[in-house]
């Protein structure tokens, strides 16, 4: 039985308007192999038709929204799945509004059951409008816990997860997280996989550019996991994570060959370790209190919670 893939977007097949090097011939060889494949994203804001458009103008043809889950569409499974009758009131774009409408739940401003947080759209009158509704009791559920997302190489912006700390910190309530890494994501991004492949495949593998995010979910779900470095994280870093990824490589595209030939690889002989780089125990620094924010900026949260 053939590998199936869960792949990340942005910053593994492109960043920004900018295809990486190598993604098409990746995508491409993928897809000549047979292999089955789901792009699994945790923005929320576009739907998986805005997705395929995305693709085919960055030169990678042939997909259609079948191949795309996005946490807005996980969002939706997961509120039809635990509470079908469910209202919601909506800070968020068109992908996660058309997922919940497809789902049919519907919008509520007066006293829906829940919050729902995505990507944009957070102005202060809905923030405050969403404030209301959690002290009237609705609950908080957030697409994805991504304080931020990297754009281009100097560039990124506020993501879903930065509303709901907002939110968490006027109503006093939690929020939960869909999305990478829940479980709930990979469990339903399994599923899908295995429809597209008529038959579930033997092995499943994440590929992703961030630890917190993708190599967490997956191993925490059971898969392997592929780190590339052509996203948000670098090499140096790695080693400072408990969880390791199965491999780490420079991008995608040092995959293409081994679909063509169906000859695997295995971690030692990722393309990333050729380069003789040397990984030294590297201090770091502990600070029991935030008193020392004071006197300096403070420092960029973590990606995720």
């Amino acid at each position: 039985m053939k590998t199936g893939y869960l792949i990340d977007m942005d910053g593994v097949i492109y960043r920004e308007n900018q295809l990486i090097p190598g993604a098409a011939d990746f995508v491409h060889a993928l897809t000549a192999s047979g292999t089955p494949f789901l792009f699994l994203t945790n923005n929320s804001a576009p739907t998986p038709e805005d997705l395929t458009v995305r693709l085919n103008h960055l030169g990678i043809h042939g997909q259609s929204a079948r191949h795309f889950y996005t946490s807005a569409l996980n969002t939706a499974d997961f509120l039809s799945e635990s509470d079908p009758d469910c209202t919601v009131f909506v800070i968020g774009e068109g992908g996660l509004l058309t997922a919940l409408h497809e789902r049919k739940i519907a919008n509520d401003a007066i006293r829906p059951r829940y919050v729902v947080v995505g990507e944009g759209a957070a102005t202060m009158e809905r923030l405050a409008k969403a404030h209301e509704c959690i002290e009237r009791g609705a609950r908080l559920l957030a697409t994805n816990p991504d304080n931020w997302c990297p754009v281009s190489s100097d560039k990124t912006r506020p993501g879903a997860g930065a509303t709901a700390a907002f939110l968490e910190a006027s109503t006093g309530r939690r929020a939960y997280y869909l999305g990478k890494p829940n479980g709930y994501m990979f469990h339903r991004a399994r599923r899908k996989l295995a429809e597209l492949a008529r038959n579930e495949p033997e092995h499943v593998v994440m590929i992703g550019d961030t630890m917190e995010t993708d190599i967490r979910g997956a191993i925490e779900a059971g898969m392997q996991s592929f780190l590339v470095l052509s996203g948000s994280t670098q090499l140096e870093v790695v080693g400072d994570y408990v969880y390791q990824p199965t491999r780490v490589l420079q991008s995608v595209a040092d995959l293409t060959e081994e679909l063509k030939t169906g000859k695997a690889s295995d971690r030692l002989n990722s393309p990333v370790f050729t380069d003789g780089i040397s990984h030294g125990a590297r201090s770091g620094h502990r600070h029991q209190t935030d008193i020392f924010a004071l006197h300096k900026p403070r420092p960029r949260p973590a990606m995720t919670k």
